[in-house]
């Protein structure tokens, strides 16, 4: 999905905080000690300040920052860097991020302002469906530890796996009626519901090997599960 291009990406520029979300001011005294190597506003030209809390805005001059590139999904979003997310808190922040930095707030401000918005709002968004499905978080967590699974890998899958998955994709091009379709996604679902206990377990031992081998069997069936969809969907 992204990772070593977002990761070069982000590590281009300059501002990422984490922690409580709000459109505070940062005490202007304590900028003033962050020393030459802080980050300066654009607009005022103004320290920033070491990067604590979600200084989204200049602490003096209130003017929207650029994103900061060094920040991953994890930090955004205000969770923590592991594959169990509460799903309920990430939509609250997500809530909280587009009411903050959405351009839809930024009509009648400077250009400048204008385009850094977009990107905040594209990078929240981009963050918040990164991390709200377990297989695109599990593949983003593995590629922060410096794990890729590059697309078409079968990453030496045994052959009882790939022998289910053909029989599942089998029964789901000769089903026929809505009970059959059901039964199929009822099966594919326990299945991924069980490879993400299992990932989740993997990821706690820091056993990435075994995290990629269960992510590549997740993918397999998220593509059952588009078939799926795509079957449903009305000629």
């Amino acid at each position: 999905m992204w990772g070593g291009r977002t990761g070069a990406l982000l590590r281009a520029s300059g501002w990422w905080p984490t922690g409580v979300l709000g459109r505070r001011l940062l005490n202007c005294n304590a900028a003033s000690l962050a020393g030459s190597s802080s980050p300066r506003c654009w607009n005022c030209g103004g320290l920033g300040g070491p990067p604590r809390g979600d200084r989204f805005f200049c602490p003096q001059c209130r003017a929207l920052q650029p994103p900061d590139p060094t920040r991953d999904y994890f930090s955004l979003m205000d969770c923590n860097r592991s594959f169990r997310v509460d799903t309920v808190k990430l939509q609250h922040r997500y809530q909280q991020l587009q009411r903050l930095v959405h351009p839809d707030f930024f009509s009648q401000r400077s250009q400048n302002e204008k385009d850094f918005s977009e990107k905040h709002s594209t990078l929240v968004n981009e963050a918040y469906k990164t991390l709200l499905a377990p297989l695109s978080r599990g593949l983003y967590l593995l590629k922060l530890h410096g794990v890729e699974i590059p697309e078409g890998t079968d990453y030496e899958m045994d052959s009882q796996f790939l022998t289910e998955i053909m029989e599942i994709n089998e029964k789901l091009a000769e089903a026929q009626g809505e009970t059959a379709m059901k039964e199929i996604e009822s099966i594919v679902r326990a299945k991924q519901k069980e490879l993400a206990d299992d990932v989740s377990r993997a990821f706690e031992r820091d056993n990435f090997e075994k995290a990629k081998e269960l992510l590549t069997k997740m993918r397999y069936f998220s593509n059952v599960e588009e078939k799926i969809k795509l079957k449903k969907i009305p000629l």
